[in-house]
């Protein structure tokens, strides 16, 4: 809802974008109970945003993801852009979680729930646990990936944050790879706090999936830890760490 309020103010062309793919996208969600349908028109709603924004994207690593393949896809998290760069970009159908409170919004909650995105209430451990459970179910079920932002919301200082074990448990309980994802330029396409969103250069890239087959839920500490590396290490030396 926030980036929907951000971006509304910047351009009448997203306005009437967001206008039109939305109400397609609310009207595939009640025909597609899969998401699939949603999910593109999502995708062309993002790449929309991003051209009339003015940002342009340089992206690296795309081919290591296999069109129609099932992942966890983990990403550092610096700006309300970030869902909307990864969705136009990413290859694969995949569902995201976000906080419990953005599924009770009138409208926007009801078309979230039934295009497959998952609720996670962050102050309930056990709620949490069986959100998580239920993203790895879906996984499997229906073929498809799943969205996390293991630092559990944006960067205020640009750095990264320690990371949570909801991506590494998901993967491990879907027996998928978890792909490791950096992202730079979106915070400062469109800040924290900001509601104007500015032209510019983001960069995209994708890491080695990190087969998690051999992998027990008792390993999902180690596994996090090797995730947040190989996220630092695709950002290089342009970031330091917020911990």
């Amino acid at each position: 809802m926030s980036t929907l309020r951000a971006l509304l103010l910047t351009d009448p062309l997203i306005i009437l974008a967001t206008a039109v793919m939305g109400t397609l996208s609310f009207f595939a969600s009640l025909y597609d109970r899969s998401g699939n349908l949603p999910h593109r028109i999502a995708r062309i709603w993002s790449w929309m945003l991003l051209v009339l924004s003015g940002v342009r994207v340089h992206a690296e690593g795309l081919d290591k993801i296999t069109p129609g393949g099932s992942y966890v896809i983990a990403s550092n998290h610096l700006s309300l852009m970030d869902t909307p760069l990864l969705m136009a970009y990413l290859p694969v159908q995949f569902r995201f979680l976000a906080k419990k409170g953005l599924f009770r919004v009138p409208f926007i909650g009801g078309h979230l729930k039934r295009a497959g995105h998952i609720p996670i209430p962050r102050d309930d451990p056990r709620g949490s646990l069986k959100a998580m459970s239920e993203a790895a179910r879906m996984v499997q079920a229906q073929g498809v990936s799943a969205l996390v932002f293991p630092e559990g919301g944006r960067s205020a200082t640009g750095g990264l944050n320690d990371f949570k074990e909801g991506a590494a448990y998901i993967a491990i309980k879907a027996g998928v790879p978890v792909v490791p994802v950096s992202i730079e330029g979106t915070r400062e396409i469109l800040p924290m706090h900001s509601a104007v969103v500015k032209p510019g250069r983001v960069r995209l890239r994708i890491g080695d999936p990190i087969p998690t087959t051999d992998l027990s839920l008792r390993d999902r500490e180690g596994l996090t830890a090797e995730l947040r590396e190989r996220i630092l290490e695709l950002l290089g030396e342009t970031v330091r760490s917020a911990s």
